[in-house]
């Protein structure tokens, strides 16, 4: 499997579903179960944008990423 496995296609297909969770409207539902619903939203985004952003690699039939979480620099600094 990991010759015809493409990591960077797959962490591509990480980050159109980070966009999607954007853009993904919110169901007609009140109260606690729409709250609910906004934390697993958030965190789906959170997952599937840090996956996004990963670096990948197969190294001795092991799939690597590498997903570099320091702060980033503001502009200007």
């Amino acid at each position: 499997m990991a010759e015809e496995f493409d990591p960077q296609a797959m962490i591509d297909r990480f980050r159109e579903r980070a966009a999607a969770v954007r853009r993904r409207g919110l169901p007609p539902v009140e109260g606690p179960e729409r709250q609910q619903i906004m934390r697993q939203m958030q965190l789906d985004f959170q997952d599937f944008a840090m996956l996004g952003d990963a670096e990948g690699a197969i190294e001795d039939g092991v799939l690597t990423l590498r997903v570099d979480l320091r702060p980033r620099p503001a502009d200007g600094a």
